[in-house]
């Protein structure tokens, strides 16, 4: 599968700019799955305009990007502030993915950042577990930014039958130690590829440094975005070095016992 990380500026609460730079990008590289950062849809520093800029997965916004989806073929992983389906007046840090075939996926964020400069606790209720797409056929785990710093979650997308995680993260430059160290971890301690994808550019007061990197199961880095600077690049992973990894490193033969935690396949959250 050829995956885009698509490491773009999006503008503070402007969501009609953030899909038409969506837009752009989809027509730059050619990708199975095209990944973009955690609250790409509005900007992160958005602080009370959450509230009035998040929607529901069957939104105007979530339509638009399935019409592109469409265009393109391709599956579509962005993050936005979700308005929750059942409780209403709650709001969740969602990746959201979107199939060609106009199915939508959501991923609530299960950690809120909530210490330092991070705020989301105000504004955002947690996610209930981890929850996995599927993308062509392959299963893709997804984390939100501060959930990698959590193991027992991409542990148990491994255990589950995940190909790939997929992070998508609003991480600051004060961050970046972290994240280089954490993303290649949760690959070989789990032989998973490893997807991070970071906001570029700078919101208020945070300064966000990109650098997204795709990792392979065995540790090396596949490719690596630019500091400070919007890059889309590609990736294409392949099962079979799984299998390999898994061989010379059984981590996930030698895991005998699950993570307490649940993991389901998402449904489509948009009613056809």
């Amino acid at each position: 599968m050829r995956i885009a990380l698509a490491q773009v500026w999006c503008a503070l609460g402007d969501k009609e700019e953030n899909l038409k730079r969506m837009q752009k990008a989809l027509k730059k590289v050619d990708a199975d799955l095209y990944v973009f950062s955690e609250t790409y849809l509005t900007g992160y520093m958005c602080r009370d305009l959450f509230y009035p800029l998040a929607e529901r997965t069957d939104g105007k916004s979530v339509k638009r990007v399935a019409r592109m989806a469409k265009e393109r073929g391709c599956s579509i992983i962005f993050g936005m502030p979700v308005e929750d389906d059942q409780i209403p007046g709650i709001l969740r840090n969602s990746a959201v993915c979107v199939s060609p075939d106009g199915d939508v996926r959501r991923y609530d964020k299960l950690f809120l950042a909530n210490f330092g400069p991070f705020e989301e606790e105000l504004y955002f209720g947690p996610g209930k577990g981890p929850v996995m797409f599927e993308v062509d056929g392959i299963k893709v785990g997804a984390v939100v930014c501060f959930d990698i710093f959590f193991p027992e979650i991409t542990k148990s997308y491994a255990l589950n039958g995940a190909e790939t995680v997929v992070c998508i993260s609003a991480s600051p430059s004060t961050s970046r130690t972290f994240f280089e160290a954490l993303v290649p971890a949760r690959a070989i301690e789990n032989t998973i590829y490893t997807i991070y994808v970071n906001q570029v550019g700078t919101q208020l007061n945070q300064v966000y440094f990109g650098g997204s990197m795709a990792v392979g199961p065995r540790g090396d880095v596949l490719v690596k975005n630019k500091y400070y600077e919007e890059e889309i690049t590609v990736i294409e992973t392949d099962a079979s070095q799984l299998e390999v990894a898994r061989r010379f490193r059984p981590t996930v033969a030698d895991t005998l016992t699950r993570v307490p935690i649940t993991v389901e396949m998402a449904k489509n959250s948009v009613e056809k």
